[in-house]
């Protein structure tokens, strides 16, 4: 009988130390604000490499589409898409060019004016639109648009809703570059 009262005794006492005990309550307190704050830190880097991408294929762009101004790929004979593609690939080589080339998709038109110039909505439907892409890089004196898409998927929970524009998870980043080529001579 003694036994037993002294059983129920210690129990009773380990649970008033329980109740009373401050010792854990750090740890709870990391578990509950340490799961919004890594998700923070996530969306921080996840938001810093679309930037991150989003310049580098600025910057590529505005180099390959100046080959076009000035005539270069146009008098060099056979400039397709995917030549154009590879060079802006190139200027993004830290993606990994077989990556950039399978991503990447461009649309290079020519226009009479500046003015009154209508192109198609890069997204439907959360797709991207390639059936209306083209590829002419016109002749001296043309104007051309140079527009160049690139889909990146998030990897960031819950920052799709905010950030996402193509359907799957997916960010289109774009890059674009309006001129008027130069009177470049139509011969090498």
């Amino acid at each position: 009988m003694r036994w037993k009262s002294l059983r129920l005794d210690l129990s009773g006492r380990m649970i008033r130390r329980l109740v009373k005990g401050r010792d854990g309550s750090t740890a709870v307190e990391f578990a509950m604000v340490a799961l919004p704050f890594l998700a923070l830190i996530c969306g921080i880097i996840e938001l810093g490499f679309v930037f991150l991408v989003s310049t580098t294929l600025e910057t590529a762009t505005t180099d390959t589409a100046r080959q076009i101004r000035t005539g270069e790929m146009q008098t060099a004979g056979g400039a397709t898409a995917a030549t154009f593609k590879q060079s802006v690939c190139n200027g993004m080589s830290w993606l990994g060019v077989a990556q950039c080339m399978s991503n990447l998709q461009v649309d290079v038109r020519t226009f009479a004016q500046f003015q009154n110039t209508a192109v198609p909505a890069p997204i439907v439907n959360g797709q991207l639109n390639t059936q209306s892409l083209l590829f002419q890089m016109g002749g001296p004196g043309d104007i051309v648009l140079v527009r160049v898409y690139y889909p990146w998927t998030l990897m960031t929970p819950n920052l799709d809703g905010a950030v996402q524009n193509l359907s799957g998870g997916q960010h289109l980043i774009s890059a674009a570059a309006t001129f008027r080529n130069e009177p470049y001579p139509t011969t090498p």
